[in-house]
């Protein structure tokens, strides 16, 4: 039996002195890339640098719109009306897809950052906004948003194509949510674990919750976020071992 997965990354985040990750080193080992739109992070040159790197290597370029929280890093809820909230993702959203267009690429998906991902994941008519927002643009421009969660449903309802993620370097709770960041255990910083995290993500279509339970999964896309520590060597290793595992990386 074969086996394929997208691996997507955030980046794009540095904004100005406040650097952010390793686009230069991290777009070579993946095949998407979530990049930052201005309002989480994301200076103009460092959003035009991303795009052009991706497209270099022929990585799918994706748009990672957040709630317009530069000072948290996009990692707070705001309480936006449906108005608010679909100006703020058309701004970000074009911004993206016009500079991208500009450097002789397209964009391929939007994922969105954050705070704005997490909520949008458990409340579906938070979510039908964004997917609303989406379909504006082009007709297959894709949903690229937490497996099982209210965006894939909001996608089907609005008859967007929609691609599954999971995390490499994130765990779970029970339900098949993402641990809150709050707690230390949330990110998962072991390369080994990481590793054999998405090995059974992509075999099995499961992973272990932070409980020790197993919760279903379907890994169309796995992300290593751009911010983890030592992010390079954990992409390394996740392609070492999709090698030797006979696992293909393609983009979606």
């Amino acid at each position: 039996m074969k086996y394929s997965v997208d691996l997507n990354c955030d980046i794009g985040e540095s904004y100005y002195n406040h650097l952010v990750g390793n686009d230069s080193e991290i777009i070579p080992h993946i095949s998407s890339c979530n990049i930052a739109c201005g309002l989480h992070g994301g200076d103009p040159l460092t959003i035009q640098n991303a795009i052009e790197i991706a497209l270099l290597y022929k990585v799918n370029v994706g748009a990672h719109p957040s709630f317009p929280d530069l000072e948290n890093f996009g990692r707070k809820f705001m309480n936006l009306s449906s108005e608010e909230l679909k100006a703020c993702l058309r701004f970000q959203i074009g911004a993206l897809d016009g500079m991208t267009s500009n450097r002789g690429g397209k964009l391929k998906h939007v994922k969105p950052h954050g705070a704005l991902y997490n909520a949008a994941a458990k409340d579906f008519e938070l979510a039908k906004v964004i997917g609303e927002v989406i379909g504006e643009f082009h007709d297959d421009l894709c949903f690229l948003g937490m497996a099982n969660s209210e965006m894939e449903k909001a996608a089907a309802v609005l008859k967007i194509p929609f691609i599954s993620e999971v995390f490499a370097d994130r765990n779970y709770t029970d339900t098949g949510q993402l641990v809150s960041r709050e707690f230390e255990h949330a990110v998962i910083k072991d390369e080994k674990l990481v590793v054999q995290r998405s090995l059974q993500m992509v075999f099995d279509n499961d992973v272990i919750s932070e409980h020790k339970n197993r919760v279903k999964i379907k890994p169309q896309s796995i992300c290593m976020h751009g911010d983890t520590q030592n992010s390079v060597g954990l992409l390394k290793a996740l392609r070492l071992s999709f090698a030797e595992n006979s696992i293909h990386v393609q983009s979606f």
